[in-house]
């Protein structure tokens, strides 16, 4: 009855190669990709987003900072494994602007990746045909030199790394 049919149609359970296989297939690089810094939200309102992290949440929420290198403010909210980074314009020319007028609500605008050396990890991504958004590192939020990877070579996804 029922229960053989539930024993007969029971899915398969598939299981990963062991990590071990799995990093023999990965080339080594002259540098590292490191832990998930952060997830950068775009907002359209930087206060209430705050609000929301901090008061509804109970979330821990930095004080507001101006980038103008980057066109940003941003502020961070501490989830203890990793933070969000909140984001709102600054100046006409903000990429976070025309983020923007595309997601009036805002939404998921980049991830964020420590790299132990991000020189090499720029030469070898280059040679890799992957495009970085400036020549040079910029210094990000953190204080730290961050570039940002072309989203169409990152399987739709703006991603940053930033030094360790």
């Amino acid at each position: 009855g029922l229960l053989t049919r539930l024993q007969t149609s029971a899915p398969t359970v598939r299981t990963l190669p062991s990590s071990k296989s799995f990093s023999q297939n990965i080339p080594s690089c002259l540098w590292k990709l490191g832990r998930l810094n952060h997830v950068a939200i775009a907002v359209p309102d930087l206060e209430k987003a705050q609000c929301l992290y901090r008061d509804v949440l109970g979330a821990q929420v930095s004080e507001t900072v101006a980038l103008p290198e980057h066109g940003v403010y941003t502020v961070f909210v501490e989830l203890g494994n990793t933070k969000l980074e909140l984001l709102h314009p600054l100046g006409e020319k903000s990429p976070i602007s025309s983020f923007l007028q595309k997601n009036k609500t805002g939404g998921m605008h980049h991830i964020c990746i420590e790299v132990d050396d991000i020189k090499a990890a720029m030469t070898e991504l280059k040679k890799k045909q992957i495009r970085i958004l400036s020549e040079e590192p910029k210094i990000g939020a953190h204080g730290k030199p961050v570039i940002f990877l072309h989203p169409k070579d990152c399987h739709g996804v703006l991603v940053e790394l930033e030094q360790a």
